[in-house]
């Protein structure tokens, strides 16, 4: 059986060199990719959470992979319908999500894992959604490195991308590359395994599963073909010219102060070079010079475009005729513009973006700004935001919080802030989260105040401290809960400098690497050891939500695996069967670990 780097090493090499995949369902009959891929999800918040036939991770084995491989040896694996919720967006509606069963979940990351593997060398450098390495920040940065002239920014939505997306179209874009039937009939099951909404099973006639595992990489082999539209057609045939041809005026002006100065006329001079900072030096209207540029992530795209207006209209004409016809999209009309890029801003990844112009701004005896795009924190993301820890116009406590210790209040609202300055790091107006910053610190102050019965001033007295960052000495609210024989619990509010970092590159959070070695969890599981009674048979693994729920000082009477558990600092515990079941019903467990 090779090794799951070595399987997924091999796929991604015929993917760079864009061969097809024969065979690829056999992979799947390979253990190691199954405990690489319970590796990687086991952690996740919804491993816990049960799908429709309440099973969930808490009990994974080596049985049950074993299990898993044997079904999909014999083609009787069935995916298992998804139970649907619903989730609040801010704009008030709900957006459906899925939650499969545990075994359906570990096969869709093994598929995950197998698609991304292979085609991830093949999508376009410019989607950056869910992919290794790329975000959010990765896709700003193209757009602040290579737009600088863009005159139109071109904003584009997919309505409903995910639900939307059409079953045949994605098999026949699978079937391009993965001659296997078998992995193909795999696909088709599972995107048509429907959904279980009180308890009433509905089925999914198009668009892939909200929620699953492996529904990003499938969207973005999809969408790679709008990809290689835009590339391979539309910047083609909207980019002419090797640089704007010169301004007459510009140069006009420019004649005359050469004149002027071999005259001795200072004051001509003086006037003439004020002149001329008001014109551009190239010609915006050059009819022989264009460029359009393309940014995706996931279901929302970008296009800057140099040129005049009316091919930017032909060119969003053209995209949404090639959605309709060729993958069976729609278009988002609410939410996809054509906008100026200097008199206006284009929203997208949450930033406001626009094509700066200051004549009177000289870096380097050039007018250097005029032409670079600009990144810009939105005004209404910013009162949104504050409005959270505000009540009356004013900060307020937060009332779920005044039940908890000091360290939680200060590092809740701490990750909070530090979250949300991070993403807005490249914004040339960070400092404007100034605001926001008091917002925070006052609601944490009161919350505080009013869980002692104190005051805010008391309470920053008590927690105020000053840390050296980067830029120097900045002022922040400190928790600090010490330890025996281990380092202090550190909770921080603040202390971020709000300066813009041109370098900020925060990329989408990864399933934790692939390595020869494996990870603790998988080592332990293969050790064939119970951690409290030392049998060898009937292992499985006992998995808890959080260390917060074992971790209560005070019980002396607290189980053995429950000590165990909370000393390791671990959600995790290698149990055999008989041990396992004692666990859940409650009664005391064999152990030989005082």
């Amino acid at each position: 059986m090779q090794d799951a780097e070595t399987v997924l090493a091999v796929i991604r090499e015929r993917g760079r060199r864009g061969l097809p995949l024969e065979q690829l369902y056999r992979q799947l009959f390979n253990k190691e990719l199954f405990l690489l891929a319970y590796g990687r999800i086991y952690s996740n918040e919804g491993a816990m959470t049960p799908g429709v036939t309440g099973e969930t991770v808490d009990g994974m084995s080596l049985a049950k992979i074993e299990a898993i491989t044997d079904a999909l040896r014999r083609e009787s694996y069935r995916w298992s319908p998804a139970r649907r919720v619903y989730i609040p967006k801010k704009n008030g509606r709900r957006r459906p999500l899925g939650m499969p069963p545990w075994s359906d979940k570990i096969v869709a990351e093994v598929v995950r894992m197998l698609l991304d593997a292979y085609y991830d060398v093949r999508f376009s450098d410019h989607s950056h959604g869910f992919r290794p390495g790329r975000g959010c920040h990765t896709a700003l940065d193209e757009v602040v490195s290579v737009w600088k002239g863009t005159r139109w920014f071109i904003e584009g939505d997919i309505s409903d991308c995910f639900g939307s997306l059409d079953h045949k179209v994605m098999l026949a874009t699978l079937s391009e590359h993965i001659h296997d039937g078998r992995f193909l009939q795999l696909i088709e099951r599972m995107l048509k395994a429907g959904y279980l909404e009180d308890w009433q099973w509905h089925a999914t006639l198009s668009g892939a599963p909200q929620g699953g595992i492996a529904s990003p990489v499938m969207s973005n082999i999809y969408l790679d073909r709008l990809d290689r539209f835009v590339e391979q057609q539309l910047i083609p045939e909207y980019t002419q010219g090797t640089r704007r041809r010169s301004n007459p005026a510009y140069q006009h002006v420019t004649n005359e102060i050469a004149r002027e100065t071999r005259h001795g006329n200072r004051e001509a001079v003086r006037r003439l070079r004020s002149e001329r900072r008001t014109l551009p030096s190239q010609d915006p209207g050059d009819p022989g010079y264009r460029r359009l540029r393309y940014v995706r992530y996931c279901d929302d795209f970008l296009l800057g475009f140099a040129g005049p207006k009316h091919e930017a209209e032909q060119i969003k004409s053209k995209i949404r005729a090639f959605l309709r016809e060729e993958l069976e999209l729609e278009l988002s009309e609410p939410k996809t513009l054509i906008t100026h890029a200097t008199s206006q801003a284009a929203r997208f990844l949450g930033y406001e973006i626009r094509t700066q112009h200051a004549d009177d701004k000289i870096t380097r005896h050039r007018r250097a700004v005029n032409g670079a795009i600009g990144l810009f924190v939105p005004k209404t993301v910013i009162r949104e935001r504050c409005a959270r820890y505000m009540s009356k116009g004013k900060p307020a406590q937060r009332g779920p919080l005044l039940f908890d210790d000091d360290f939680t209040i200060v590092a809740t609202y701490g990750s909070e802030y530090r979250g949300f300055v991070q993403y807005y790091l490249m914004a040339q107006d960070i400092f404007r989260l100034q605001r926001l910053q008091w917002v925070m610190e006052t609601s944490m102050l009161k919350t505080l105040a009013g869980k002692h019965k104190s005051t805010v001033t008391k309470m920053a007295r008590k927690y105020k401290t000053t840390i050296d960052t980067g830029d120097g000495p900045r002022t922040c609210f400190q928790v600090t809960v010490a330890r025996e024989d281990r380092k202090a619990l550190i909770a921080r509010f603040g202390g971020i400098p709000l300066a813009r970092q041109r370098t900020a590159i925060i990329v989408d959070r990864n399933p934790p690497l692939a390595t020869a070695n494996r990870n603790e969890l998988i080592h332990r599981l293969l050790a064939e050891k119970c951690e409290l009674c030392e049998s060898p048979t009937g292992l499985q693994v006992h998995h808890v939500r959080k260390l917060a729920d074992l971790d209560k000082p005070g019980r002396p009477d607290r189980p053995a695996w429950i000590r165990l558990m909370a000393k390791r600092r671990r959600k995790t515990l290698v149990v055999c069967r008989t041990c396992h079941q004692d666990i859940h019903a409650g009664r005391a467990t064999a152990t030989t670990r005082k």
